[in-house]
């Protein structure tokens, strides 16, 4: 096991205090605030009245009716004043905070939160960390927080005085993004806010939406989803198979014409694009199969169980071991060989939805194909969508 440190300073702060500082989160979030205590912080949606995404926090307790919601920092001033107009004669107040520094770790080499407290001797840096994704702990003048357990990730949140944290390698923030994007971790940033219906993002997967609290701003738009409708457009995984450079609003097309919106994205170092993406779920095998266009510059990496299973992989899919390497090692020996590549494709004019596209399947550069893998690649989203 070794440690990397990652500066988040692209993650901006807002400072929630007063005397009915959760009674007012309570009416705005889609998260339970009852759940947020100074041993555990939460995910929340913020929505417009229309159930669509303006931003997702993360909630954190600093003392009784004082929080902290961290965010991308282009979005705090906006958030901010969104909030201020619902404060009304509430004894609340909301301002963007510049006292907190955010810093990511990262216990490369530990995979389970179970390998984590076995790491954690009373010698060890880790000790009086958290182990489970949502616990929080106070270390000293610091907030601990741990967003994930494969691997053991924290964000420290220190005040901003303190000197830099004595832990670990500095690590690009790209790899964080890259984390974040193998755990299916959504985030919403100003070219994306308010495009997406919350299940879209799957926050309901996520745990960032609680279903059984009381009324908040586009409640009614999300409950009628959860249990009325079929969310049809969810949040899948994707990497290209050529280089690409996408970022978050970025839209795509697929074969049947479907497109894709992009909601995070990072660049990985052979110039290839691993990307969280909100598109279409398939409905069956032919559009997880690449049979008609070889070319196919993207790869479905997850969708979100990865492939659908043939009659001999679908015994080793169950509902309590998605995720597994055991099962993705049993699923990928029973992939029958149509399915050895995927439909995806990316439109040539994708930096720019209002782009106009090109006539056809698109065609790769000569001695291009040759190069491409065109093996599909058993990664997962770590979760289950809903039936």
């Amino acid at each position: 096991m070794h440690l990397q440190t990652v500066e988040l300073d692209d993650l901006g702060a807002l400072r929630v205090t007063g005397a009915d500082a959760a009674r007012f989160l309570q009416g705005q979030l889609s998260n339970d605030l009852g759940r947020v205590s100074a041993e555990r912080s939460a995910l929340a949606g913020l929505h417009n009245p229309r159930g669509r995404t303006v931003a997702l926090l993360r909630i954190v307790h600093l003392a009784p009716n004082d929080f902290l919601a961290l965010l991308p920092r282009e979005l705090a001033a906006p958030v901010a004043a969104r909030l201020t107009k619902y404060v009304l004669r509430a004894k609340v107040t909301v301002g963007e905070s510049q006292s907190w520094r955010v810093t990511g770790l990262i216990a490369c080499g530990l995979g389970a939160a179970g390998e984590l407290r076995s790491a954690q001797t009373a010698s060890s840096p880790l000790a009086a960390y958290p182990c489970a994704a949502g616990e929080q702990r106070r270390v000293g003048d610091d907030v601990v927080i741990c967003v994930d357990e494969r691997p053991a990730r924290w964000l420290l949140i220190a005040p901003r005085e303190v000197g830099r944290l004595p832990h670990g390698e500095p690590a690009r923030r790209e790899i964080w993004r890259q984390l974040d994007i193998i755990s299916g971790l959504p985030q919403v940033y100003g070219a994306t806010s308010e495009v997406f219906v919350a299940q879209m993002l799957n926050l309901d997967v996520v745990g960032a939406i609680a279903f059984d609290k009381g009324c908040y701003t586009g409640q009614e738009v999300i409950a009628r989803a959860h249990y009325r409708g079929r969310v049809k457009r969810r949040l899948q995984r994707f990497r290209s198979r050529g280089p690409l450079d996408l970022k978050p609003g970025d839209s795509g097309e697929l074969p049947d014409g479907h497109a894709f919106t992009v909601v995070e994205a990072v660049r990985l170092e052979d110039g290839r694009c691993e990307f969280l993406a909100v598109a279409p779920l398939p409905t069956s095998e032919q559009d997880l199969s690449a049979t008609t266009q070889p070319d196919a510059m993207l790869e479905r990496v997850s969708a979100p169980l990865a492939v659908r299973p043939s009659q001999a992989g679908a015994a080793a899919l169950t509902r309590t071991n998605v995720g597994a390497p055991s099962t993705g090692a049993a699923l990928h020996a029973a992939v029958p060989a149509e399915l050895s590549t995927t439909g995806a494709v990316w439109a040539p004019f994708a930096s720019s939805p209002a782009a106009p596209r090109r006539a056809g399947t698109p065609v790769l550069p000569p001695g291009r194909v040759e190069e491409l893998p065109h093996d599909l690649e058993r990664l997962e989203l770590p979760y289950a969508l809903p039936d």
